[in-house]
């Protein structure tokens, strides 16, 4: 397997797609991949062990083919949810074992055990945390890099000012800083980078391109949404994380009186589950979405935005000098 580190490091445009439920699918990991940004998905999108084994096949052969005319596709990968309520992560570790995905992200547990077995063959883990208890426990495992999610990302965000989680984790870790939470434009990225971050971690603004496997109508209700209109709860999911308002009133709930689910459905066991399905996620950054993209659009636009702001910064500091 190519370094991966290496190919991190030659990104244009130092950003992870990342792996969201029942949004991130086959052509949206390889038109990333192939437009030049990391992009994953959850295992969990693949409804069946088998079905995962197909997505990994697919994936390895377009990104196979699609190198041979662009050596510079960006590295793939999964994302596993290591809480005891995946009763599928004996099965998907296996498969991990077997198509060897250059990059694994954990969410929602400590990943000592998958660190040993990807490391085993020369891949990268990633692992998601909202706290500094839960950078640290994650440090433990010596993986590669820790993807700080902040205040206003979607999903199961945390509260943390993006600056402080920073500025604190990297006084006990020297690995690899992602930084997740409301980051849409090409000068977040360069924000992000500013304040410490090696990579930045975009959810929200990929729901919104052609390839996503998100509802035509998720898609347009993130078009019509504001900051304002994202809810930040325990009751739906079971665990704290970021949701639309209006998704919430349309599955028939009252915002301000639900009730906390008695089981999790972090993982949306059963198909008539409301948490992901039916209520929808996204983070503060939606204020600033509006249009849907193809992805390599998107990462173009990204790109140039990106671009610009590095320009603005120098020319700033010209003229400074020049005072």
């Amino acid at each position: 397997m190519e370094n991966v580190k290496k190919q991190l490091e030659a990104l244009d445009l130092p950003v992870i797609a990342a792996p969201m439920f029942l949004v991130s699918g086959i052509e949206l990991v390889v038109e990333g991949c192939k437009s030049g940004v990391v992009t994953t998905f959850p295992l969990l999108n693949a409804r069946t062990s088998e079905e995962l084994e197909q997505w990994m096949q697919e994936i390895i052969a377009q990104l196979a083919e699609a190198k041979e005319s662009n050596s510079k596709v960006a590295p793939w990968g999964v994302n596993l949810v290591v809480h005891r309520s995946n009763d599928r992560y004996d099965a998907d570790v296996e498969l991990i074992k077997k198509y060897q995905p250059p990059i694994v992200i954990t969410s929602l547990g400590k990943p000592t055990d998958i660190a040993k077995v990807v490391h085993e063959y020369g891949g990268l883990v990633f692992s998601d945390v909202i706290s500094i208890k839960h950078a640290k426990k994650a440090a433990e495992a010596e993986i590669d890099g820790l993807i700080l999610v902040c205040n206003g990302a979607g999903g199961h965000g945390g509260t943390l000012n993006p600056m402080a989680f920073v500025h604190e984790v990297k006084q006990f870790f020297d690995g690899l800083i992602i930084l997740s939470g409301s980051i849409s434009h090409g000068q977040d990225i360069l924000a992000a980078q500013v304040i410490g971050a090696d990579l930045a971690y975009m959810g929200t603004r990929f729901i919104a391109t052609e390839e996503s496997i998100a509802s035509q109508a998720y898609k347009e209700m993130l078009l019509e949404a504001q900051a304002a209109d994202i809810i930040y709860t325990d009751k739906i999911s079971g665990v704290n994380a970021n949701f639309i308002v209006q998704s919430v009133l349309n599955a028939g709930l009252n915002p301000n009186s639900l009730e906390k689910p008695k089981e999790l459905e972090i993982v949306h066991k059963a198909d008539g589950a409301k948490a992901w399905k039916d209520i929808w996620s996204a983070g503060h950054g939606v204020g600033g979405i509006n249009e849907i993209l193809p992805v390599s659009k998107l990462v173009e636009k990204l790109n140039a935005e990106y671009q610009d702001s590095i320009q603005k910064v120098i020319t700033k500091q010209q003229k400074k000098v020049s005072l």
